[in-house]
Order: structure tokens, then C-alpha cells, then sequence
């Protein structure tokens, strides 16, 4: 589930609280940097039960028109498709996730005006007129009818946006990668016909599928570390190396990116100066201000160069290319 790039961006959010706020200790960054990746996966949950909520709204809709005081035919007999499909009776049927959201307490239950404008927006797309005059009726169809509610209606919703904020501070910034791993779970359940749980990693779900990969937690929880302790000196090596400005002209988020890169490329001989470089010039363009990525990456090119001339960067394996 989490990549590389998003365990480094839960990081920098935990290592920028950390400067923020003094008197946090290395423990409590971990405990906050876990909560956070384990946060991810309960928004993941709580989308994905959004399959039967949506369901059973059709559902009443049906119904409502059935009880008409003067029914058309089309009410009498609906098109039940969208409410009777094989999705949302797979996932209701299934012990371990009604279990999962029973434990976390997660549920749509005082959303119903969101899931109504949800249904109506659904409704009035082309697709699910599409979906709705097939003949088809099977768990592929509903799956792929679902993929395009999950990949069209939610991700600029200003109206989930403020759910998820009242619901979890943890949840801010977390929808994108959420809503990828239901759409990959998606997948799985048409091509197995059941759904499981998606590990935490993504080198856990490569190891399940059979590939060699090395452990993400391991990277992130050796990063957190090594730039939490290296925190200062790194600072102090960027405000050396940044002529012209003055320290309280930096800002903090590029200082605490920079210090993440050089931890990096301290820690792991096996992941190359270069990678190292893009990923957080990357983040910096979503985190940190328009001048930050060329700034970010002129830092530190230099520094890096500089550790490597002093023999503490040392590239082995993959890392060399």
C-alpha cells in the first residue's frame, strides 16, 4: 500500500512537526510517523465500505418509488441492478471486514446528505447509464462500475474533504493514496473473487507476490532516525552552505527536506544520489514554496557532493548507477 514515496512524505510531515514543536522526543516522532502510515489504511477502509453505503441508498431510493401514491410501471419494476450488485454483497458477506470496521468504528451513518449528493452525481453520469443498460450481470461489471465511481467522484469532493478533516487529522493529504489502494483492491476482488486485506508496505505486497524487495519499514524507520538524530548538524551544514541568506529567511520546509536527503544518502549506499535528489525535489514541489525544488536540488547536489568527497557517502550495488 504505502510506497517509498509516501512513507518519505509521512516522515517529512512527522520531522517538520518535530521542529515545530521542540520538546517532541524521538519516541514520540516514531509513535506519530506509525500512526500516521496505520491512518492510510483505515481511510482506505472506511472508502471501501462507502461500496455498500452507496448500495443500500439505491436501495431506498427504489423503494420510495414503489410507495408512490400513483407508481409508474417504471417504479413498480425498477432497474435493481446498481442495488442488488455482487460488490457490495461480497464485502457485507465478508467477516473479516465487517470486523475491521467494527473495531476502528468507522461509518458513513451521519453522512447521508453526502451520500445523497454521491448517488445523484452517480446517477447522472454517462457511465453508470451504461452500466445500468447492460444486460451483463456480474462481479466483473460491478467492479469495473465501481473503479470509475472511486476514480471520478471522489478525489475533488470539497464535501468528503471536510468529512475526512473532522474525522481525522491524520487523514489530510491521504485521499489520493487511499483511493488507489481501493482501486487496486478492486482489481483483486474480479480477479479472485474475494477481498483481503492489503499489507501495509508495498515491499510486503511484492514479497506476497513472489518478488524480492527491501523492507520499506525498515527504510522508513531508518530514515526517521537518522534525520531526527542528524537534524541539527544537517541544519547547520545548510545554513553554512546557503551564502546571502539569512537563517530566519530559510524555510523550515526546505530545511527539513534537505536534512532528509542527506540522511538518505548517508544511510543507503544502495539507493542512488540521483533518486535520492528527485524525490525530494518532487516533494517540495507540493510542500514547499514555487523557488523551493531548485533550491532543494542545488543543496543538495552540493552537500551530497560534499559528504562524498569526505568519504561519508559511499554508493555500493544499485545505489552506484
Amino acid at each position: 500500500m504505502l510506497t517509498r514515496r509516501m512513507l518519505r512524505i509521512k516522515a517529512f510531515k512527522v520531522l517538520y512537526a518535530s521542529v515545530e514543536d521542540g520538546s517532541m522526543t524521538l519516541k514520540d516522532a516514531g509513535a506519530r510517523f506509525v500512526a500516521s502510515c496505520e491512518a492510510v489504511r483505515d481511510l482506505y477502509l472506511f472508502m471501501m465500505s462507502i461500496v455498500a453505503v452507496l448500495s443500500e441508498e439505491e436501495a431506498k431510493r427504489l423503494e420510495a418509488g414503489r410507495r408512490k401514491f400513483n407508481p409508474t410501471a417504471e417504479d413498480i419494476s425498477p432497474n435493481d441492478k446498481f442495488a442488488t450488485n455482487r460488490l457490495a454483497a461480497l464485502l457485507g458477506s465478508d467477516p473479516d471486514f465487517r470486523k475491521l470496521l467494527e473495531k476502528k468504528k468507522l461509518s458513513w451513518e451521519q453522512y447521508d446528505v453526502f451520500i445523497r449528493e454521491v448517488s445523484d452525481s452517480i446517477r447522472s453520469r454517462q457511465y453508470f447509464a451504461d452500466y445500468m443498460a447492460s444486460p451483463e450481470r456480474s462481479l466483473r461489471e460491478d467492479v469495473s462500475l465501481f473503479k470509475k465511481i472511486f476514480e471520478r467522484e471522489f478525489e475533488d469532493s470539497e464535501s468528503l474533504a471536510a468529512i475526512l478533516e473532522e474525522l481525522s487529522i491524520l487523514w489530510v493529504d491521504d485521499l489520493g493514496f487511499a483511493l488507489s489502494a481501493c482501486i487496486k483492491s478492486l482489481s483483486s476482488i474480479a480477479r479472485t473473487g474475494r477481498w483481503n486485506l492489503p499489507p501495509l508496505y508495498h515491499s510486503d505486497e511484492l514479497r506476497e507476490a513472489g518478488k524480492e524487495a527491501d523492507s520499506d519499514e525498515e527504510f522508513s524507520r531508518r530514515l526517521l532516525n537518522g534525520a531526527f538524530a542528524g537534524r541539527e548538524r544537517y541544519f547547520q551544514m545548510v545554513f553554512d552552505s546557503a551564502k546571502g541568506w539569512e537563517k530566519d529567511r530559510l524555510f523550515t520546509t526546505d530545511l527539513v527536506l534537505i536534512s532528509m536527503g542527506l540522511a538518505e544518502a548517508e544511510l543507503f549506499p544502495d539507493i542512488p544520489v540521483k533518486v535520492t535528489i528527485n524525490e525530494y525535489v518532487e516533494i517540495s514541489k507540493y510542500y514547499s514554496t514555487p523557488k523551493s525544488s531548485s533550491f532543494v536540488n542545488g543543496l543538495l547536489d552540493s552537500l551530497i557532493g560534499n559528504l562524498a568527497s569526505e568519504g561519508k557517502v559511499v554508493k555500493s550495488g544499485k545505489g552506484i548507477n
